[in-house]
């Protein structure tokens, strides 16, 4: 069994600047504590709003009620989730960037939105870093590469050896859509592997999901909170996953790294606010996003979900995180051709 270490992104983030990896509780404590007492009594005023840019019943959706509860908590009202799906998280993201700058309605989105949308779209609506403050990140979810059971390989050694002895038509795998992230993930594959697999988009991961358990296509990368019941009743067989290390809740199935040196294609979800929100407002709420993720309960239900939780990351941590992926999924869009404008 691989020993259990965060995800190697988030060990970066950490390492690279030692100098402010001061954990964001503290920090935020320290701001918060020069404000005066009545700017801190002010915020929340009224319900605090998670804009999930994607449908309800998904990764970010089920992540983000989670986190809403207990960060409402720790600001001493409430926090709810609103779904603003669209675009390819376009829309929410929109609305975010847009909103009033007070702090009460905040974005938690996936770095799919965040990172890989600006490259996929000319004009996506919105200015990924100059447009938003870093709140909290709250960690990572990696895909698996699932396989009907049917399906001759039963490894990632396997696939490779079958996808370069046959035709390349004969290995497809599904997505949610052109442009996502299990579509890319998917090119990504083809390219650091040297192979063809065929990609066969659907509208949303649910239906192709549902064609490669009736055995339509025999591949498709899922996340992690939508693969695990599937694995769990043994209707979809796990060939790896897509982060640069094996997964805490899936400790036995390798990553696609031990087969494919390099390859990491993790998801993560964080917290933002529009840019502009008052200084003592963004302190507040990095103190509650810190305190909610140290809270025992939160961390189960999260782990639960597969969630890889992340270590205290400071603001400017988390803005050269969003940095590193523009720049790596711009280069991975481009060499797969993927375009939805």
């Amino acid at each position: 069994m691989a020993e259990s270490q965060p995800p190697t992104f988030l060990r970066r983030a950490v390492r690279r600047r030692a100098l402010l990896a001061v954990p964001v509780l503290g920090m935020a404590l320290l701001a918060f504590s020069g404000q005066p007492a009545g700017a801190q009594a002010a915020y929340p005023a009224r319900p605090v709003v998670l804009v999930v840019p994607q449908a309800a019943g998904g990764t970010n959706d089920i992540v983000g009620r989670l986190v809403g509860q207990k960060v409402g908590e720790m600001l001493g009202g409430s926090a709810v989730v609103e779904n603003r799906p669209g675009a390819g998280g376009n829309i929410g993201t929109q609305y975010v960037a847009r909103a009033p700058k007070d702090g009460h309605i905040l974005l938690l989105t996936i770095s799919s939105s965040q990172a890989i949308n600006p490259a996929l779209y000319r004009n996506p609506g919105f200015d990924p870093v100059k447009d938003f403050a870093p709140v909290g990140l709250v960690g990572a979810v990696p895909n698996v590469l699932l396989a009907n059971p049917s399906f001759p390989a039963k490894s990632m050694p396997e696939l490779l050896a079958l996808a370069r002895a046959g035709q390349p038509q004969a290995y497809r795998f599904a997505s949610a859509g052109n442009g996502t992230l299990n579509h890319l993930l998917g090119e990504m594959l083809n390219h650091m592997a040297g192979i063809e697999l065929q990609h066969v988009p659907y509208k949303g991961v649910a239906p192709a999901i549902n064609d490669v358990l009736g055995n339509q296509l025999p591949l498709v990368f899922a996340s992690l909170p939508s693969a695990l019941p599937h694995i769990q009743s043994g209707r979809l067989r796990p060939l790896a996953v897509s982060g640069a290390r094996r997964s805490p809740a899936l400790p036995e199935v390798p990553a696609i790294a031990e087969t494919v040196p390099g390859y990491d294609g993790t998801l993560w979800i964080g917290l933002y606010a529009p840019a502009g929100v008052p200084p003592e407002v963004l302190a507040r709420l990095r103190q509650a996003m810190a305190g909610a993720l140290a809270a025992p309960d939160l961390r189960a239900s999260l782990e639960k979900q597969g969630v890889e939780i992340a270590p205290p990351t400071s603001p400017e941590q988390f803005a050269e995180l969003l940095q590193r992926d523009l720049k790596k999924w711009a280069g991975i869009v481009k060499a797969s051709g993927a375009s939805l404008d």
